[in-house]
């Protein structure tokens, strides 16, 4: 079975939140003073965000990345992994964390399933690092991709470039894919906080690309078929590649393949989206149906794109460890 939206997309990538909690206060995620926590009853269970997982690989979905906020500091998460790894049909599991607790995790992440993580990575220089995250560790990171590598993990980092804070380190990530297999990702920065004048801050994509084309002589790839929207690229003769997602200047909804569900069971077909579904309701049963109907409701109701490159638009502010972005 396949899930296609009205516009023709397969969509086949899940973007599924175990948590809301975090264990920095990134600037661009989230406000110093953090979010109004949502209380215990609020979150899904693991048993409810497993039904909710095995029926959509049951429609079409094929990969699944687990969120958060930062899934790793909820309780009983390496079980659950574990049995998400299991599922019959799921052909890839991955997950998103900001490496605080990589280090001490990553052997149990690899023996439950996982397969690939993506690491919340913004700065290599300490003090830019603590300003962009507000409570992160550098160090904690660095050792928490050590330990990705040796125990087989393979590793993405993701490096929001913002311009006047960290784009001038964009060459030194592009350099940590030369000698070693991980990719390098530049996401443009994107306002989900709707703080004043945020377009400043936005380096392009092609800007980043031009960039890193006064030092490197770069080959563009085919990116895999369940992958992001990230236009990809190699460095000549490097063993990592490097990415660039550009969800501001140049959208990429036209091959966009995901959907995601909150902690709280709201399904969204769009991160900008401000309708959903709600599939808590849709778990009260013993039976699936409903939340099959659920799922392809929201792949039904995907729009063709955001509108964050017209600068007319409107948008409502949110935090991106309440949505799982």
């Amino acid at each position: 079975m396949s899930l296609i939206d009205p516009f023709g997309r397969k969509i086949n990538y899940l973007r599924l939140s175990v948590t809301d909690r975090c264990n920095m206060r990134c600037r661009y995620c989230m406000p110093e003073a953090g979010i109004e926590k949502l209380q215990p009853r609020e979150i899904l269970s693991y048993e409810d965000l497993y039904r909710i997982a095995q029926v959509a690989v049951e429609q079409g979905i094929e990969k699944i990345r687990v969120t958060g906020g930062e899934p790793l500091v909820r309780k009983g998460i390496v079980d659950f992994l574990t049995r998400l790894g299991q599922l019959p049909g799921l052909k890839e599991l991955v997950l998103t964390t900001n490496g605080q607790m990589l280090a001490e995790m990553a052997t149990s992440l690899r023996a439950a399933g996982v397969r690939r993580v993506n690491v919340s990575l913004d700065s290599l220089d300490p003090e830019t690092f603590v300003g962009i995250t507000r409570w992160g560790d550098l160090r904690r990171v660095v050792a928490g991709l050590m330990a990705a590598d040796r125990v087989g993990l393979g590793i993405k980092i993701n490096m929001v470039v913002m311009r006047g804070i960290n784009d001038h380190e964009i060459d030194e990530f592009a350099s940590l894919t030369v000698n070693r297999e991980v990719t390098v990702r530049f996401i443009e920065y994107m306002p989900s906080l709707k703080e004043p004048n945020w377009r400043a801050r936005v380096v392009s994509g092609d800007e980043i690309i031009h960039r890193l084309s006064a030092r490197y002589a770069l080959e563009a790839i085919d990116s895999a078929e369940r992958a992001g929207p990230a236009r990809e690229y190699r460095i000549n003769g490097a063993l990592g590649k490097l990415g660039v997602i550009t969800a501001v200047s140049g959208h990429f909804c036209n091959n966009c393949n995901r959907v995601r569900v909150t902690a709280t069971g709201m399904a969204r077909s769009c991160l900008f989206a401000d309708n959903g579904v709600d599939l808590r309701p849709l778990l009260a049963g013993d039976g699936n149906v409903a939340l099959a109907r659920g799922i392809r409701r929201v792949v039904i109701d995907k729009p063709s794109r955001h509108h964050l490159d017209d600068e007319q638009a409107e948008y409502r502010a949110f935090a991106m460890a309440a949505i799982g972005g």
